[in-house]
């Protein structure tokens, strides 16, 4: 996933999608917020409901909120180019995606102090995952268009996958297999975690660029948030697409509630799309809910069904160069806000 403050292509967009009624949608609307501040910008958060602890990924630290008090209460430092937060709850640790020096940052889930750092060969460790079943932590490399796997017993890298494409977000079914979008092929790839071999790959089309990926291992489902506006919806044992709804524009993250049956998109242009699964082969949006322009990356809280998102004030863009033709808005100084939904 793209460091969000690095990837605002939709300024300037308006919002073209329907918006339902609270009555005919579900009521999500944001409840609260919490700024963040600080420098650098943010990309994968993630919840530990049993902690009850928000991370939030802050390019060259980790932000650790108390979501029972919306306070800060602790930093994971020295992740240089962080993306993502990948949490081992059983082992007690929790893991970090650096991308700027492609290594993995480990550390404790109750002192949140470093335990160690590993090294990997793979480039630009984007996405992150813990593996129950295998239990071991897989980064997603977009530098390399490979994954890496970690024993989270011992801490070492135990080999790679090659994935032949680049990596966004990965899901693990909890059974055996693990499920990565491709976001330059338009493609899911399936790798059984223990034995690292890939088992299956299928296209997503008409499905373009996906990013955000999340699972109802229930019904055995996925959804991957394309950047062409569209959520598809694919059967992993098949390899098929089921469907594809309409989403918002510059969509990164993607989440599946269990216990309410929606699936969401956070996008850029500023909407949460929510999508009710009525059955497995049945989709339907039910609400555009308004969030705040740059809103693309978010996660959810299964137990309180609470949605996360972050995103800023952004100023002008600063002057264009030969290098970078088109640059993108900046962001005001300390102005990095955490908003919660909820129904």
């Amino acid at each position: 996933m793209k460091q969000l403050v690095f990837g605002l292509a939709f300024c300037g967009i308006f919002l073209t999608l329907p918006t339902y009624s609270q009555m005919s949608g579900p009521g999500y609307h944001i409840v609260d917020s919490l700024k963040l501040g600080g420098e650098g910008g943010w990309d994968y958060l993630i919840v530990d409901p049993s902690a009850e602890r928000l991370y939030v990924s802050r390019g060259t630290r980790v932000q650790v909120v108390d979501i029972r008090k919306n306070a800060v209460v602790g930093e994971i430092p020295n992740t240089k180019g962080v993306h993502g937060i990948a949490l081992a709850t059983s082992r007690g640790k929790g893991y970090t995606s650096n991308g700027r020096d492609s290594s993995v940052t480990v550390f404790d889930l109750v002192t949140l102090e470093t335990i160690a750092r590993i090294k990997i060969d793979g480039r630009n460790p984007d996405a992150i995952l813990y593996d129950p079943f295998s239990r071991r932590v897989f980064t997603f490399n977009g530098g390399s268009s490979n994954a890496t796997a970690i024993e989270t017993e011992s801490n070492t890298v135990v080999g790679n996958i090659s994935l032949d494409g680049r990596p966004e977000f990965a899901v693990s079914d909890g059974k055996g297999q693990v499920f990565v979008n491709l976001e330059d092929k338009s493609a899911i790839v399936a790798f059984d975690p223990r034995t690292l071999k890939v088992v299956k790959r299928w296209s997503i089309a008409p499905g373009e660029e996906p990013s955000g990926l999340s699972i109802d291992r229930e019904s055995r489902r996925l959804f991957s948030g394309c950047r062409n506006r569209l959520m598809v919806v694919s059967d992993p044992d098949s390899g098929k697409v089921v469907t594809t709804v309409p989403i918002g524009e510059g969509v990164d993250g993607t989440a599946f509630d269990p216990g309410s049956r929606f699936a969401f998109s956070s996008n850029g242009e500023g909407t949460l799309t929510v999508v009710r699964e009525d059955t497995p082969e049945k989709f339907m949006v039910l609400d555009n809910v308004m969030t705040k322009r740059g809103a693309r990356t978010m996660t959810i809280d299964e137990k309180t069904h609470r949605v996360y998102t972050v995103t800023a004030t952004f100023g002008p863009p600063p002057p264009a160069t030969p290098d970078r033709p088109h640059p993108r808005p900046s962001i005001q100084p300390g102005s990095v806000t955490l908003y919660i939904l909820a129904r």
